[in-house]
């Protein structure tokens, strides 16, 4: 005799599923194995997939341009400071400050310890490339100050996954996070002057001249980082 579920008992099972299958995805996704739910469709595609174009101008030779001029003084001539934003060339070792595209201010940095190419999953040691904003900025008890990007965005996890489709990486690997710009253990400014990449994956550069920038930067505001 064929027993009959009572639809009360198939949607309180039913629940329980959707309810058991949420709570799994918010939980591999808080280790950075899945993406935010809020990206699922840009990171699939389906919204907009088009490859990132360039923010920041190029700027040529690898000096530092104004490097013993204030920020203060530098943005005293500019109309507009919201304009501000960071270019990052990671080959050249350097962090430029823009205001309205035009560069003012540039500065000596290190990366992570493996500095070519870029980041894929955590632990690999490599700073991101891309186009990514400001999601927070606090002091730091160790590094001074600590600017936290917005890595990983739904470019940072198509090609996360893509490395994994391609055998490139391991599937258990997650996609890291906790991706800034930072100072130096007290004292260590020869970490920036040796040209020593010490970080995880972070960009650090001297103390005094985190703090300068810190000043001067905010919540969305646009940090490109290039190869």
């Amino acid at each position: 005799m064929k027993l009959k579920v009572p639809i009360k008992k198939k949607l309180q099972l039913l629940f329980i599923f959707l309810a058991g299958g949420v709570t799994f995805y918010f939980l591999i996704a808080k280790f950075g194995f899945l993406m935010p739910l809020r990206e699922v469709l840009s990171v699939a595609c389906f919204s907009s997939c088009q490859s990132e174009k360039s923010f920041h101008p190029s700027i040529k030779g690898e000096n530092l341009l104004n490097y013993e001029k204030s920020l203060q003084q530098l943005l005293e001539k500019e109309s507009n400071r919201e304009g501000i934003s960071i270019l990052v060339e990671k080959s050249k070792f350097r962090l430029t400050i823009f205001s309205n595209l035009k560069p003012l201010k540039s500065y000596p940095i290190v990366l992570g310890s493996s500095p070519t190419g870029d980041k894929l999953h955590e632990g690999d040691r490599k700073t991101p490339e891309g186009v990514y904003y400001i999601r927070d900025l606090y002091p730091h008890p160790s590094w001074s100050k600590f600017i936290w990007i917005d890595y990983p965005r739904p470019e940072s996890w198509r090609e996360h996954f893509l490395a994994k489709f391609s055998g490139h990486i391991d599937w258990q690997l997650p996609i890291g996070g906790e991706i800034g710009i930072h100072g130096v253990p007290a004292g260590q400014n020869s970490l920036i002057e040796k040209r020593l990449n010490w970080t995880l994956g972070c960009i650090s550069l001297k103390n005094h001249d985190v703090d300068e920038i810190y000043s001067f930067v905010d919540t969305g505001t646009v940090v490109e980082i290039i190869p």
